[in-house]
């Protein structure tokens, strides 16, 4: 029995369902088979290493298996200046560091590491997603880098093999690795340490030798990497929020078609979704497991940490003024929106 207007209907189906076939092959063709390279200074069990190897794998899935990346941990591909330089000229194709490594061209980026000015995570991510972060990513194209999202790396701690710090004067003379950027070097130095600015695949070797005395990072930082193995004394000074920076060459991200755009965007905002979330778990594991190690951990009373927050003021008020004072009330003025949020 003839069933009215069936045929057309299936007609209907039939071209519906080429056109969507079509449409699904042109998606697919503007999305090319790659191998690309995405080195990060820490080990793969660190969260910097957790979030580039779910980057990788949500990217994989997304293009349907056609673009692999693939993770260089360990600082293998050389040192975060090293790797930004890389990026620029094209021959590496994406990485995660921190904002603070990129000043030499991003002076800006200095805003993201006043000492003491975000009181937890919670504020960092929502001024960091928000107008002043992605403010700060505009530049970045101009001089070979796009930025995608933020991520985390944690609050910065002294750890050292001398004593434990309770009290500012303990800082005195303590010889402190930190990285190479002048705001981090000025604010250990005014707070009584001799700072020492050396790229992070080098500090293992300086604290086993004792070159350096200490360092400052993360407890997720100090166990991934075995500092408590050279270290015996972690203080929590908390003295600046540090985020990751997932970026990607210019000259890559230049060669990758619109539909290829939007992969490594969606994938960078749930790799950041999640990343933040596991971070923060691996946070507090880190510190039971250093324990465990018996490492010593302290904290500070809140009139030490107001004592060394006034200590640094004159470095914050040398660095507000090269990035200018707008972008300093900006940062202020996000910061109190985030509090009363």
């Amino acid at each position: 029995m003839k069933i009215p207007g069936f045929s057309h209907l299936t007609l209907c189906l039939g071209l519906a369902s080429v056109i969507m076939t079509g449409a699904a092959d042109a998606a697919r063709a503007e999305i090319k088979s790659r191998s690309i390279k995405m080195p990060i200074v820490n080990n793969i069990e660190h969260p910097q290493g957790v979030g580039a190897k779910k980057f990788a794998e949500l990217i994989e899935q997304k293009s349907g298996g056609k673009i692999k990346v693939r993770v260089y941990a360990g600082g293998t591909l050389g040192g975060e200046q090293q790797v930004a330089s890389a990026m620029q000229g094209g021959t590496i194709e994406v990485s995660m560091m921190a904002p603070a490594q990129l000043v030499g061209n991003f002076k800006d980026f200095l805003v993201l590491d006043f000492p003491f000015a975000f009181a937890n995570e919670r504020e960092a991510d929502i001024v960091l997603d928000g107008p002043l972060g992605r403010k700060l990513l505009e530049p970045m194209p101009a001089r070979g880098l796009v930025g995608l999202v933020y991520m985390e790396q944690g609050y910065r701690s002294i750890t050292n093999s001398k004593r434990p710090i309770t009290k500012l004067e303990d800082i005195q003379g303590l010889k402190i690795r930190t990285i190479l950027n002048p705001l981090y070097i000025d604010m250990l130095n005014a707070l009584g340490a001799n700072a020492v600015p050396m790229p992070f695949p080098e500090l293992y070797t300086a604290l086993e030798t004792g070159t350096v005395d200490g360092q400052e990072n993360p407890y997720s930082t100090v166990e991934a990497s075995k500092f408590d193995e050279v270290q015996k004394y972690f203080s929590n000074t908390k003295h600046i929020y540090n985020s990751q920076l997932l970026m990607a060459s210019k000259k890559f991200w230049d060669s990758l078609s619109d539909e290829e755009k939007k992969i490594f965007e969606d994938a960078a905002v749930e790799t950041r979704d999640y990343q933040r979330r596991v971070a923060r778990e691996m946070d507090e594991k880190s510190r039971e497991t250093l324990v465990k190690n018996g490492m010593q951990i302290n904290d500070i009373a809140p009139e030490e940490i107001a004592r060394m927050r006034e200590k640094v003021k004159p470095v914050v008020e040398k660095y507000a003024a090269q990035v200018g004072e707008d972008l300093t009330k900006e940062l202020y003025a996000e910061i109190e929106k985030a509090r009363t949020r």
